[in-house]
């Protein structure tokens, strides 16, 4: 079932819809525009907008959308505000935390622009919903940040004919482009198949600079505007690359696939990215490697200290935020280029192997990749370094 809260609006021709004297106000910088103007102005207040996700990216998209008069705006997400969205996810504040995200979102337009309708839908985006709720729109925003998700708008658009405004990031990077736009690319031109599962961490696991979703955020809300305005060059057929470090932007050119497949429907996008056999082999992996509680290793630590050595497979900076004492930082991606390997088999001799993370799954594929490798079988620690300083020792900062 979704849960959604949209007031239905009819089909108006952007010419006979009439502005208030409180937008010909608002609106004023926009209408003396050359390629906006009233009619420009009309297009926008006409204009349905969908916004997948209200975090880094889709934060800016629904505030410049907002702000520039869309009249209609849907917004997806099934989330909830945490302190560490703060950061870059701006449509958000301390006060919302804890609360839905899709309320939130719509509080923050409300005192934007109270001219602006918002439709929320706070349920996850699937296969069986999609073609229902972005047929009322007329343009969608990509503001998410898996890969299923990607695919499953991409096809949804593609079977409805809706043009896709898509914007990914990552560390200091950016991409944007427009998919599916008047006979253009889609996102299946782009990455044909996808990535394996892991293969491209999220921002949770890699992290994220926080600006760079404001820059990457305002692009696609300006692609959006251009789409709707008919105005200017898009991004289809263009894919743009910001590098926030060198200050670059670089634009690969983009054409349609011959051999791409036809969207005939929609399928199960968890198991065409690998995330099914992906859990299910994570689950395997939890059968065969045995796991303690921060309590169980906090016992090790203390009664068993010469016997027992901890190696912590998170990143550098990970581990200079917050640490377990003792531990032996040999990071995930050494152990499987086999340096690490080296390290570990040179300081762990007889001692018993017990090995953690952020939140213990990093942690399950190191071990995994031991045994695999080495055939020697450590221990994990159930719920990583989180659950140690949310247990054992307060004062370690959760992140």
């Amino acid at each position: 079932m979704i849960a959604v809260e949209a007031v239905e609006s009819s089909q108006v021709e952007p010419s006979q819809i009439e502005l208030t004297q409180a937008e010909y106000e608002r609106y004023s910088r926009h209408l003396i525009l050359p390629g906006v103007g009233l009619g420009g102005q009309r297009k926008l207040k006409a204009a349905k907008v969908l916004c997948v996700g209200t975090g880094g990216l889709g934060s800016p998209v629904l505030l410049y959308l907002a702000a520039a008069g869309i009249g209609r705006l849907g917004i997806i997400d099934f989330d909830t505000v945490d302190v560490s969205n703060l950061q870059r996810q701006i449509i958000h504040t301390v006060a919302g935390v804890g609360q839905s995200k899709a309320q939130s979102a719509k509080e923050r337009i409300a005192q934007l622009n109270p001219h602006c309708q918002v439709d929320l839908y706070e349920a996850p985006l699937n296969a069986s919903n999609a073609l229902e709720i972005i047929a009322n729109y007329d343009v969608v925003v990509d503001g998410t940040d898996n890969f299923p998700t990607r695919y499953l708008v991409n096809d949804a658009c593609t079977l409805l004919d809706k043009p896709f405004i898509y914007g990914s990031i990552l560390w200091f990077e950016g991409q944007v482009s427009v998919f599916n736009y008047q006979g253009g690319p889609t996102y299946r031109d782009l990455f044909p198949e996808p990535p394996p599962p892991g293969a491209v961490p999220s921002c949770a696991e890699g992290g994220v600079l926080g600006v760079l979703c404001g820059v990457i955020g305002s692009l696609q809300a300006t692609e959006t505007i251009k789409v709707i305005l008919g105005i200017g060059d898009t991004l289809s057929g263009r894919l743009l690359l910001y590098d926030a470090l060198k200050m670059k932007f670089r634009e690969l050119k983009l054409r349609p696939h011959p051999d791409r497949p036809v969207i005939k429907e929609l399928i199960d996008y968890e198991q065409f990215c690998g995330i099914t056999q992906a859990k299910n082999q994570e689950q395997k992996m939890h059968s065969e490697i045995p796991e303690i509680t921060v309590q169980e290793l906090q016992e090790l630590l203390t009664q068993q200290p010469q016997q027992t050595l901890l190696v912590d497979v998170r990143n550098p900076g990970e581990y200079e935020v917050a640490y377990i004492a003792g531990a032996v930082l040999i990071p995930l991606p050494d152990l499987e280029q086999g340096v690490g390997l080296e390290k570990l088999d040179q300081i762990l001799g007889d001692k018993q192997l017990l090995v953690h993370c952020k939140s213990g799954v990093r942690s399950l594929k190191a071990l995994h990749l031991i045994k695999e490798k080495t055939g020697r079988v450590g221990t994990n620690v159930k719920g990583g370094i989180l659950a140690w300083s949310r247990e054992i020792d307060p004062a370690i900062p959760q992140y």
